[in-house]
């Protein structure tokens, strides 16, 4: 007697990125073929893709911000005569590249949680993500940030500078804390396993900030979200993933507005948005190689190193 089972609904491995960059690709085409931008600029930024893609990579195996990148670019471009963009322009650059960069990286690495390795195949000390807990803090972060997200583009009027500065110290004392708790009372813990409510609610706490954060500078919320579940010493998948998926989603919702208001130098994503996907496909396998403790070194590094930059960037010089 033969026992037949169900059909697994599961998307077979890789089958998730595929349909993912297809459905990318209908908007870069669309982009190419009707928005506005200048093609005698595009040879002038022929290095962008190159950027883009180093970018991604940063942002799609922290789960932070790789916007940095681009500032000096940026003012490069400026103090060179080639394209001037204002703060708001930067940031609407910025969200466009990542809606096709973020994009791809989330779809990476839910198709690593959809196709995890069994904890013996993956060796001693290997925690499973499960996938309700990947789901919960995406819904949970994104019901809060999404609103804070509108209502700072459609609402409010605020002094980006100030709170350019502000968040980069938060962000320099949470990089410093990665750094330290990993290498000493997360040194030989194991990482958790599953996801307590007290770190939902505190996630949801920091969604609103978060939210807030990205509608001004493109990025916020995703790194803040990557930043807490690295200390609390959750699983990469869980950490990264979820912030690269949140990111992705923010930063969709949130191009809308910009795209409304004509605020979106087509000519930078056009260059810097394939870039980003290629970034973002390769980030994943370098996170996973790197390893937990070596990757959040990295990040809380990145983290410290690129906030020091961006405040005596904007206030010293």
């Amino acid at each position: 007697m033969t026992t037949t089972h169900p059909k697994s609904t599961v998307p077979a491995p890789g089958r998730l990125v595929i349909w993912g960059a297809a459905v990318l690709l209908a908007p870069y085409i669309a982009i190419l073929l009707f928005a506005t931008y200048d093609p005698a600029l595009l040879g002038q930024l022929w290095f962008l893709p190159g950027i883009g893609a180093l970018a991604a990579v940063i942002a799609n195996t922290s789960g932070t911000g790789g916007g940095v990148v681009f500032v000096p670019v940026f003012n490069g471009l400026r103090e060179h005569g080639v394209m001037a963009l204002d703060p708001l322009r930067v940031t609407a650059a910025s969200m466009a590249i990542q809606c096709f960069g973020m994009t791809m990286g989330g779809l990476r690495w839910a198709d690593r949680l959809l196709h995890q390795p069994d904890a013996g195949a993956a060796g001693a000390g290997y925690v499973r993500v499960r996938p309700r807990d990947f789901a919960l803090v995406i819904g949970a972060v994104l019901a809060f940030a999404l609103p804070a997200l509108l209502a700072m583009q459609r609402l409010t009027v605020v002094d980006g500078q100030m709170i350019l500065l502000g968040y980069k110290i938060f962000s320099i004392f949470l990089g410093l804390a990665l750094i330290i708790t990993t290498w000493t009372i997360n040194h030989k813990r194991a990482e958790r396993a599953r996801l307590e409510t007290i770190d939902l609610l505190i996630l949801m706490l920091i969604a609103i900030p978060g939210g807030a954060l990205t509608a001004l500078f493109s990025v916020g919320v995703g790194e803040l979200v990557a930043l807490y579940l690295f200390i609390r010493h959750y699983p990469v998948l869980l950490c990264t993933g979820t912030a690269c998926v949140i990111s992705s989603i923010s930063v969709l919702v949130g191009i809308v507005w910009h795209i409304e208001m004509d605020t979106v130098a087509w000519e930078i994503v056009l260059l810097a948005g394939p870039g980003a996907v290629v970034g973002a496909f390769l980030a994943r396998p370098i996170a996973l190689w790197l390893g937990a403790k070596r990757l959040k070194t990295l990040d809380g590094t990145w983290i410290v190193l690129s906030a020091v930059y961006l405040i005596v960037l904007n206030w010293v010089f």
